[in-house]
C-alpha cells in the first residue's frame, strides 16, 4: 500500500474516515478545514494511494502555565515565564481498517520530527497531547510522553526528541 502525508487539502477523501471514536471521525469530516482556515491549526492527512484518508494529525502552538510541570523541568528557567511554550498534538487518529500495522507510531513519529524541526525555528519547551481515553495515554507512555501531575495531559520535552533522532 502506497501511502503519503500531507498537509488537509480538497482532494482528500474523508466521507468513509473511521477510527472508531465519533470525536475523531467527526473532526476531520468536519471541522478540521475549519480550523485550517482560520489557523488555528494544521492538519496532516495520511492518505492512500487515491488520497482517501487513512490517518490524521493536528499540531497547534499551545502554552502552559510553569505550575503544571514538575520541578525539576522548570527550576532552571527564568521565573518571568509564567506560561511555557509547547506544541499541542490536538488530534491523532488511524482508520480502524489499519489498525495493528504500525501506522500511529508511523503518524507520531512525523509528528514529532515536524516539532523538533519547528524547535529551530520558535521556541519551544516539549510536544503535549490530552489523551482522549486510557489506551491512548497507553499508546502515548510507551514513547516516553510523562504524564503532568494534576491533569490528563501528557508531555515529551524538545530535548528528549531531538537526542532521539539518528
Amino acid at each position: 500500500m502506497k501511502t503519503s502525508i500531507r498537509l488537509l487539502d480538497d482532494s482528500h477523501d474523508k466521507t468513509e474516515f473511521d477510527c472508531g471514536n465519533e470525536m475523531l471521525n467527526n473532526y476531520l469530516r468536519r471541522q478540521a478545514s475549519q480550523d485550517v482556515k482560520r489557523d488555528l491549526s494544521v492538519c496532516y492527512i495520511l492518505a492512500d494511494e487515491n488520497d482517501k484518508a487513512i490517518g490524521y494529525y493536528t499540531l497547534s502552538s499551545n502554552s502552559i502555565g510553569r505550575e503544571e510541570f514538575p520541578d525539576e523541568m522548570v527550576k532552571k528557567l527564568p521565573k518571568s515565564y509564567a506560561d511555557l511554550p509547547t506544541i499541542l498534538i490536538g488530534r491523532l487518529a488511524i482508520d480502524k481498517s489499519k489498525k495493528g500495522k504500525g501506522l500511529g507510531e508511523y503518524l507520531l513519529m512525523e509528528a514529532l520530527n515536524q516539532c523538533a524541526e519547528l524547535s529551530e525555528r520558535v521556541g519551544t519547551l516539549a510536544v503535549m497531547v490530552d489523551p482522549i481515553d486510557e489506551s491512548a495515554e497507553s499508546f502515548y507512555k510507551r514513547y516516553d510522553f510523562i504524564k503532568l501531575p494534576d491533569s490528563n495531559k501528557m508531555f515529551i520535552p524538545i530535548k528528549t526528541i531531538k537526542a532521539s533522532k539518528p
